[in-house]
Order: C-alpha cells, then sequence, then structure tokens
C-alpha cells in the first residue's frame, strides 16, 4: 500500500521557521491530493494545507501568507514550509494522501514554538 513518511518536526523559538517533508513511496499512481493535517492536545484536527496533483494548492486563513506548500513529483514528496511560526501553531502535523475512495496518513511530527 501506500505509505508516507514525514519528517522535518521539531522545537522552534516564535518567529522561526521549519519544513516538513512527506515522502510517498508505494502504489501512489492514485493520488490525486496531499494534505496538511495539524492538531494540538484538546483541539479538533485542523486542514492546515492542501495541494493537488495539478498544483492548485489551498490554505487555512491562520496561516496564509506563512505557509506553503509545495510538491515535487519526482521525488514523490510534498513539502510544508513554515514561516515567521507562532506558539499556537504548537501541534502534530499530519501528511494525508486522498486517493480514490482511500486516504492514507503519515505517523505525525511533532512542531513545538517556544520560547
Amino acid at each position: 500500500q501506500v505509505q508516507l513518511v514525514e519528517s522535518g518536526g521539531g522545537y522552534v523559538q516564535p518567529g522561526g521557521s521549519l519544513r516538513l517533508s512527506c515522502a510517498a513511496s508505494g502504489s501512489i499512481g492514485s493520488i490525486y491530493v496531499m494534505n496538511w493535517y495539524r492538531q494540538a492536545p484538546g483541539k479538533q484536527r485542523q486542514l492546515v494545507a492542501s495541494i493537488t496533483s495539478g498544483g492548485t494548492t489551498t490554505y487555512a486563513d491562520s496561516v496564509k501568507g506563512r505557509f506553503t506548500i509545495s510538491g515535487d513529483n519526482a521525488k514523490n514528496t510534498v513539502y510544508l514550509q513554515m514561516n515567521r511560526l507562532k506558539p499556537e501553531d504548537t501541534a502534530v502535523y499530519y501528511c494525508k494522501a486522498q486517493l480514490v475512495g482511500f486516504n492514507v496518513w503519515g505517523q505525525g511530527t511533532q512542531v513545538t514554538v517556544s520560547s
């Protein structure tokens, strides 16, 4: 099946930057949308950004102008560049691949923004 391997999470200070990566492997031919979600303890899981196979991007209002989602088809990888990070960005970030009739989730990576 499709597998997603995430990397790039960590601990950063407010105003700092971080880049998350999500590499897909397996039967990836049917993936048509890649997404980044985040969830803080006690909070609803939130869609942060998405990108279609055609390159169309969507962002949550809370991250618009600070985060950028991009994809590298040759590497089967999607990225989330996070700039001007705020403490409220602290969460577990999850990569999700949308296939026809089936979703695949990554393992999640912790992002902590604190001074």
